[in-house]
């Protein structure tokens, strides 16, 4: 199907609706105006980064289901979308502290179990009731980690993993 995704994880997003190719710039522009109009009760807002705004043109508003056992953890079924995740303003910009680069929210693991979010430099984590996690370095890595049930790796207090 293709060989940017191992054949499982491009099969997973196949069925979820992604094709190679799909985009959706005015979506993608949209859900970034949206998102960026965002406030917390503090009057802090979401920053908006050219990752979420790549992400949200490709893969917005899929459902994402893995089968399988997973590699080495169970497989996440998320949904890409960020207004599943928008009350997120404070706990993105306080991982954002400790990484030292703007996050934006990409949407939500099943259920709400976890924030999916993506930073300035591209890289993707998951923030859940256990910790901080960081899932890739691209979007596609992250995507795959997910999908395989890979392993993340927890961000420490320093914004280092």
């Amino acid at each position: 199907m293709t060989d940017r995704f191992p054949p499982l994880v491009a099969q997973t997003l196949a069925a979820a609706g992604w094709s190679s190719g799909r985009r959706d710039e005015g979506q993608a522009r949209e859900w970034g105006l949206r998102i960026a109009a965002t406030a917390a009760p503090d009057g802090r807002q979401h920053v908006v980064t050219a990752a979420a705004i790549e992400a949200y043109a490709e893969f917005g508003g899929l459902r994402v289901r893995p089968q399988g056992e997973g590699e080495q953890v169970a497989p996440s079924a998320f949904h890409l979308d960020p207004f599943l995740v928008r009350h997120s303003v404070e706990t993105l910009a306080e991982l954002a502290e400790a990484t030292g680069a703007p996050l934006s929210p990409l949407g939500e693991e099943e259920g709400g179990t976890g924030i999916l979010a993506v930073d300035a430099e591209g890289r993707v984590f998951v923030l859940d009731h256990t910790g901080d996690w960081f899932l890739g370095a691209t979007l596609d890595e992250a995507l795959t980690t997910l999908v395989l049930g890979r392993q993340p790796q927890r961000v420490r207090g320093d914004g280092t993993w």
